[in-house]
């Protein structure tokens, strides 16, 4: 006899059937798929469509053989002979499919999954199935322009390419509702969950970024989408990510950092420079012994050319006309 369970908080007396259930496996791993594909028994349909055509000959035939005979009251075995193949005659004609390249028939027979027929052409599947169409051809769609926050939280919109293929017409039927929707949904959740792990853009050059690191990206999500469909028997060739940018509320704040950042890596880039040409004037002015500067000489010589040299502006300089002082 089971000994009752006891809540000692609130004095209730709980039995062991009232228990809640084992937690079961949360996502993918949890997924109940007993189907795989397989293939379904098949023969060449030129063979099927001869084999009706002889019982139909046969058939005609022993009709015609019962007309000229003059029986009156045929017996049970020469109107089976007749009935027989006239009955099989369209049952083979109903099996007789035709399969275009890239495609596929998934037969059922009477609801149970029998097989999947690949080969293409005409062929001759079992009686009585029913038989439906899919397609193995490559696929691609586009996903639509999805707001989220990147990994600093600014607004950016994202969009990606998604080329998949069926690889297991039995999961695709029977593992999933709908598998092409299937793909669209897990893959903007995929889009989504990626696109929060990197920031837009990275003005350091030294972590990945969606907009810095495309191909990193690109497979990080193939990989992400791959492992949510494979439930449903679908590939992911490739994925590439179609539209980026900054949502429009933060746009013009966001052109302008940008507009910044550059403004200061061309002004470091000019002073740099500056500084290269003014050292480069002074030491051949001392090497060619063309003049000697004091230290306050040399101090607005290099104080005027690095005007010239980083002024925006053209520059109108003056003449000297006197001494060297003066």
């Amino acid at each position: 006899m089971t000994t009752p369970l006891v809540d000692t908080s609130s004095d209730a007396t709980i039995s062991p059937q009232s228990q809640p259930p084992a937690v079961s496996p949360v996502g993918h791993a949890g997924a109940r798929v007993a189907v795989v594909e397989r293939s379904a028994f098949a023969v060449d349909g030129f063979l099927a469509l001869l084999l009706a055509l002889a019982l139909v000959a046969l058939g005609v035939w022993r009709i015609v053989t019962l007309a000229t005979s003059g029986v009156d009251a045929p017996n049970a075995g020469e109107i089976a002979a007749v009935v027989v193949p006239l009955l099989l005659a369209p049952l083979v004609f109903s099996s007789v499919v035709v399969i275009q390249p890239g495609q596929t028939k998934v037969v059922q027979f009477f609801g149970r999954y029998v097989g999947t027929a690949r080969r293409t052409g005409l062929s001759m599947l079992l009686p009585l199935t029913t038989k439906r169409k899919v397609s193995v051809r490559v696929n691609n769609f586009e996903t639509n322009v999805l707001k989220v926050n990147d990994a600093d939280g600014n607004p950016v919109e994202i969009a990606a390419i998604i080329v998949w293929q069926v690889a297991d017409t039995a999961k695709a039927l029977f593992a999933v509702e709908a598998y092409h929707d299937f793909v669209k949904v897990q893959s903007e959740a995929a889009l989504r969950h990626v696109a929060t792990t990197h920031p837009y853009d990275d003005p350091g050059g030294k972590g990945e970024s969606l907009r810095g690191s495309t191909d990193v990206v690109s497979g990080e999500l193939a990989t992400e989408v791959a492992a949510r469909v494979i439930v449903a028997g679908v590939e992911i060739l490739e994925v590439r990510i179609s539209h980026l940018a900054y949502a429009p509320e933060i746009a013009q704040a966001m052109l302008q950092r940008q507009q910044a950042s550059a403004i200061i890596a061309a002004r470091s880039m000019i002073v740099d420079g500056a500084v290269g040409m003014v050292e480069m004037a002074l030491a051949r002015l001392e090497a060619e012994d063309i003049v000697v500067l004091d230290d306050e000489r040399k101090a607005a010589m290099v104080s005027n050319l690095l005007v010239v040299l980083c002024s925006e502006a053209k520059a109108h300089p003056v003449v000297n006309a006197g001494s060297l002082y003066n």
